[in-house]
């Protein structure tokens, strides 16, 4: 029984998510939220967020190149460097570590701040004054979020590409032409919308699964605590299974209009 009990809670918290979805996309679109609100989000998700996408984009950048020109210089193909740092920025490190960076410092403080509204009844207030809280906490948070995760992701990219031409051009000596000649050849316009459906469909869960989880909380502290933790752990989950998912359909996809156009 408690087994059918956890199946049957999962499939209502599934229901419940989707719910709380559509009903914030249809209150944007019947009445969208003040700009004010949707500005203090852009800047609370994207600007104050700059600093560590940067300081991760650069360091992955500097790992990358400096593995790449292990690895491919005694083969005659340390020139390949620049084009490993960027197709792997581009299509795959970029849009995850910066998906990671924001669920850990926005994500989590959502989750956080909306559980202890919820805990602390600011919610049925809003409530008891006609007040939507998809409309009026959500919607902000969804728009600003869909808004700044694929500008985040590119400039976690330009970071990562620009820490590895760095280390090739300072410390292993590459002509700066070595580095980026191969670039513009292999790396695609694919390659970009990858990355960025990659980057909005990871904004989706962060905004919508921390959101969701802080408005269930109950049980006061301790919690908050426990969604903020869970919060963090589905949207790390989702973002990886997720990742595979979106690399294989996106590349059938193309594939399959590659060979159509032939």
């Amino acid at each position: 029984m408690g087994f059918l009990f956890s199946k049957l809670h999962f499939l209502v918290n599934i229901g419940e998510y989707v719910a709380m979805i559509v009903n914030v996309c249809i209150a944007t679109i019947r009445k969208p939220p003040s700009w004010a609100l949707i500005r203090e989000q852009l800047y609370n998700i994207g600007v104050l967020s700059l600093p560590v996408v940067a300081m991760t984009g650069f360091s992955t950048g500097l790992v990358l190149a400096a593995q790449s020109f292990f690895q491919l210089s005694d083969k005659g193909l340390a020139g390949a460097t620049g084009l490993m740092v960027g197709k792997a920025m581009i299509t795959e490190l970029g849009p995850v570590l910066t998906a990671f960076m924001v669920t850990g410092r926005v994500g989590a403080a959502m989750c956080a701040e909306l559980g202890t509204m919820r805990v602390t009844e600011q919610i049925d207030a809003l409530q008891t004054m006609a007040i939507d809280p998809d409309r009026y906490l959500i919607a902000p948070r969804f728009i600003a979020g869909m808004l700044m995760m694929p500008l985040l992701t590119i400039f976690s990219i330009f970071m990562g590409i620009f820490g590895g031409y760095l280390i090739s051009i300072y410390f292993f000596k590459m002509a700066p032409t070595n580095y980026f000649d191969p670039m513009p050849l292999y790396i695609t316009q694919f390659d970009l919308v990858t990355g960025i459906v990659k980057s909005l469909i990871f904004g989706m869960f962060i905004i919508t699964i921390s959101c969701y989880k802080g408005m269930i909380t109950s049980g006061g502290a301790e919690g908050v605590g426990r969604s903020t933790t869970t919060s963090v752990v589905i949207c790390y989950t989702c973002i990886l299974f997720s990742n595979f998912f979106i690399t294989l359909g996106l590349n059938l996809i193309h594939a399959e209009i590659d060979r159509w156009l032939a």
